[in-house]
């Protein structure tokens, strides 16, 4: 076969690049540990120093050095196609020719950003490209990020150049893909890059995937794969319907999320580099989400953990990542928070969890028998004559102003806070043995202007089941609080 022949095809993960949290310094063995992680999961081919690789944020020495780690560690297991994009047709070139003296199998070539060329430009840069490197080129379109959308005439014209052998679309406009699929996909290879559309990519004719969440869930979408290329549809249609809100979230948060995820899994990649921090590009809310889907998914396993509750020690299993304690003790007064969605709609959960003869339950026993007016506290029920089982009461933060805002917070909210704490008995999280022994007060927040009654319901059961995991397991920790004060900012801090 010869050199301009290469095809990539199948799952390939645009790799993250793990960082030392200190000093941001490239990680080299957590990067070789991913790179065989991935493909003992069976992956297709690697492809760092990309998007998700962060490389906009790395030296010309950094980039090449990664993919040299890449090229050692797979040792021609599987083809790995090096990122050499920049913002310039000569930067490009020496970055191309540095990945093919390392050893890379093919070049994948971002569209040139910040200073940004039309459909002329375009062409003359990837023709030049061409013409003076010697390697498989991979055409790179991500207008999101870029501000350059590559057109499919373009591409349609680049074609004819043997060098290239690929295109990796992460437009998100499925139009511009087909015509993608219908203009070029008998000459190169066809990729798609936006999680979202894979399924209807693969059964469209893509040849195959260039994903970050591919770090995550390599194995779904290699499952996704070889359905459609086995005309079993219907079972990749159930795995993307499964794996679709990950790859949604994975999406809005970039290489943070994909990080996040590897971390909570047991695979240590550190984080970004600044400033793309935790608390901002990803939220708070979106970290407490994605746990909650690799659970469901099964990437993160269940740990037996010990409950110490008076002279009772209880053993229960639930999702354990690194910060989880072995033993959950001290039951006196734990404290719980956490705030999902936004303007009116937003919930926010303050909660108390405590064993009934302390504190928490001296609070609970007030708030039934003082209620403050326009602030009532409600026993939260699943329906009449079934309360839930830690016993909970929950009280509206701000005083309810109208029959409309009465309706939602005794209504959704209260139904949202009810499912949730049976969720984290259910899960173990809460340990059902000591449902007797434990109550639970929540301050709940519905806005007076809300009206969407199933938002209400769905921000207000995030945010209780949050802030109960919070509370049983000690977080945010001290450091927590150290590391995120100088870029914390309260999110009403600049509305009028």
């Amino acid at each position: 076969m010869g050199k301009f022949d290469f095809r990539p095809t199948g799952v390939m993960p645009a790799l993250v690049t793990p960082f030392n949290k200190d000093d941001e310094t490239i990680n080299e063995e957590n990067l070789r540990n991913l790179v065989n992680h991935l493909i003992e999961q069976g992956v297709t081919g690697l492809v760092p120093v990309g998007t998700t690789g962060e490389f906009v944020n790395m030296t010309f020495e950094e980039r090449l050095r990664v993919i040299e780690i890449v090229v050692d560690e797979t040792n021609g297991r599987v083809p790995v196609i090096g990122g050499t994009g920049e913002t310039g047709t000569k930067l490009v070139i020496d970055a191309t020719k540095a990945a093919t003296d390392i050893g890379c199998d093919a070049a994948i070539i971002v569209t040139p950003y910040y200073l940004k060329p039309k459909a002329k430009g375009l062409y003359d840069h990837y023709f030049t490209i061409a013409e003076k490197t010697d390697i498989p080129l991979v055409l790179y379109n991500i207008p999101p990020c870029t501000g350059v959308e590559l057109p499919w005439t373009v591409v349609e014209d680049l074609v004819d150049i043997e060098n290239f052998v690929g295109i990796k679309d992460s437009s998100g406009d499925y139009k511009y893909f087909s015509a993608l699929l219908e203009k070029v996909s008998d000459k190169i290879s066809v990729l798609i890059g936006w999680d979202e559309n894979v399924l209807g990519a693969l059964a469209g004719g893509a040849a195959g995937c260039i994903l970050g969440s591919a770090n995550v869930v390599p194995k779904i979408w290699l499952e996704i794969y070889d359905h459609v290329k086995n005309n079993r549809l219907q079972e990749a249609q159930a795995l993307q319907k499964k794996v679709q809100k990950l790859a949604r979230m994975l999406i809005n948060s970039g290489a943070l999320g994909a990080k996040e995820c590897l971390n909570m899994m047991g695979i240590p990649v550190g984080t970004t580099r600044r400033p793309i921090i935790l608390g901002d590009t990803l939220s708070y809310e979106l970290q407490d989400e994605f746990r909650v889907e690799l659970e469901k998914l099964g990437l993160i396993e269940k740990k037996e953990i010990k409950f110490e509750i008076g002279k009772k020690e209880l053993t229960s299993r639930f999702y354990a990542v690194g910060v989880t304690p072995e033993k959950i003790s001290d039951f006196r007064l734990k404290v719980g928070e956490s705030l999902v969605g936004n303007r009116v709609e937003l919930a926010h959960i303050d909660l108390l969890i405590g064993s009934k003869d302390g504190p928490v339950g001296d609070a609970y026993a007030r708030a039934l028998t003082h209620p403050a007016k326009g602030r009532e506290g409600l026993q939260v029920i699943l329906e009449p004559n079934m309360q839930v089982k830690p016993a909970t009461i929950m009280i509206p933060t701000v005083k309810v102003t109208s029959l409309r805002h009465a309706s939602l917070t005794y209504g959704p909210a209260q139904a949202a806070v009810a499912k949730a704490v049976m969720k984290c008995v259910e899960d173990g999280i809460l340990p059902k043995e000591a449902a007797e022994d434990i109550v639970i007060v929540v301050n709940v927040f519905v806005h007076p202007s809300a009206s969407a009654r199933k938002r209400v319901f769905i921000n207000n059961y995030k945010a209780t089941r949050n802030a109960i995991r919070k509370a049983m397991e000690g977080l945010p920790t001290v450091d927590d609080g150290i590391e995120n004060a100088e870029s914390a900012r309260h999110p009403f801090r600049n509305d009028p």
